[in-house]
Parts: C-alpha cells; sequence; structure tokens
C-alpha cells in the first residue's frame, strides 16, 4: 500500500523486453530485493538491486493497462516506497492497481498553480467526486472540476516541481487510480439496490404523508 506522495524521481536507465532499470537513490534506502516500490502508481516487484538502481519485470497485463509499456531509457518516472505499518499516511491510500490510461488534455497556469485536465474512459467516473482522491502517475491528488468524461486537478508548484507531471504535455498518457473507498461503495450499492425507497426503508429518508 502507498499513499501517493512521491518521494523521488528517478529515471529509466535501460529496457529489454519485460525487463526495466530504474536509476534511483532514496527509495533503495531499505529496500530489498522482493520488496514493491510504485513507479508511476503502479505497484511492482523488485527483481535486482545495484548500487543506484533496480530492476522489474513487466507482465503483459502491466504494459497493456499502463503508460509503463511504452518507457524510453531517460524518461523520469514517479518513485515511492510501500507505507510502514503505522507510517504517516500523507496523502491517500494507494494500491498501485492502474485502473485506466487517462490522458493529458491541458495543462493551465492559474496563480501561481497549475491546473490539469485528464480524460478518463466514462466507465470510470462514477468513482470520481468533486474534492475527492485520485491518483494520477502514482501522485495523491484532489478533484478539483468534473466533466462528464474528465476531471482536473491543481497542482501547486512543489508537486510540479518534485514529480514527472512537469513534463506531461497535452496527449501524454497517465496512470489513472480511484479511491478504493469509492470503489467498495459503488459495489455495495449495486450489491443491495440501494435507491431512495432502500434508503426509507432503513429510516435514512422520512417519509411524508399527504394530508
Amino acid at each position: 500500500m502507498f499513499t501517493g506522495i512521491v518521494e523521488e524521481v528517478g529515471r529509466v536507465r535501460a529496457v529489454s523486453g519485460s525487463r526495466v532499470v530504474f536509476e534511483a537513490h532514496k527509495v533503495l534506502q531499505g529496500t530489498a530485493v522482493g520488496d514493491s516500490l510504485d513507479v508511476n502508481g503502479v505497484c511492482l516487484t523488485v527483481t535486482a538491486l545495484g548500487q543506484d538502481s533496480f530492476m522489474v519485470e513487466l507482465m503483459p497485463e502491466t504494459r497493456r493497462r499502463t503508460n509503463l509499456g511504452n518507457l524510453r531509457p531517460g524518461e523520469e518516472v514517479n518513485l515511492e516506497r510501500a507505507v510502514p505499518l503505522g507510517g504517516r499516511l500523507g496523502g491517500h491510500l494507494v494500491q498501485g492497481h492502474v485502473d485506466a490510461m487517462g490522458r493529458l488534455l491541458s495543462a493551465v497556469p492559474e496563480e501561481g498553480a497549475m491546473v490539469m485536465e485528464f480524460s478518463v474512459p466514462e466507465a470510470l467516473m462514477s468513482y470520481v467526486v468533486a474534492q475527492g482522491f485520485i491518483a494520477v502517475d502514482g501522485v495523491s491528488l484532489t478533484v478539483v472540476r468534473l466533466g462528464l468524461t474528465s476531471f482536473s486537478i491543481s497542482l501547486v508548484t512543489y508537486t510540479l516541481e518534485h514529480t514527472n507531471l512537469r513534463r506531461r504535455r497535452p496527449g501524454d498518457g497517465v496512470n489513472v487510480e480511484v479511491d478504493v473507498l469509492a470503489k467498495y461503495v459503488e459495489r455495495l450499492r449495486s450489491n443491495q439496490g440501494i435507491n431512495m425507497e432502500w434508503l426509507a426503508q432503513k429510516g435514512f429518508l422520512e417519509v411524508g404523508h399527504a394530508a
């Protein structure tokens, strides 16, 4: 489990088939082979370690579902170690299980911030709410505006300077993970047929009586 607070921006050192080597420093501290690291919002298992690098192997499903299948040497990636039990939760609970690929539609400066709008599949929008959490390339962000098939976030200067989002341009693909709590709530609602009648029956709503 991760928090969406990027610890370090690393770089792709080499790509060979399913194997990718990343240059890193901070996230290697305390990391062992077999541990999980979050790379651009994707939970990956470390298969080998170097003095200033680590290697992972990408499954075909990971390459299809995320932007990691398009990585090239020199490209920047957001890195985060798994949060320890009892550690500080600076962002929100991020599983590292990407729900869909989104695309950056626009990036507009706004009074010292950068407002970015991302498109996502329409089916994913039921899990996205204004002022709610969302992870983009592994970065914990707050949704500020909603469209029919898009959402906008506002990035402060610090986030831009310390993540790879500063390199994103309109048309770039990004990894999107919605808040896992929203998915559980939607699952519960659909399974139990929760609607206005159900809420009234369970005492959540007061039902008026005609005079």
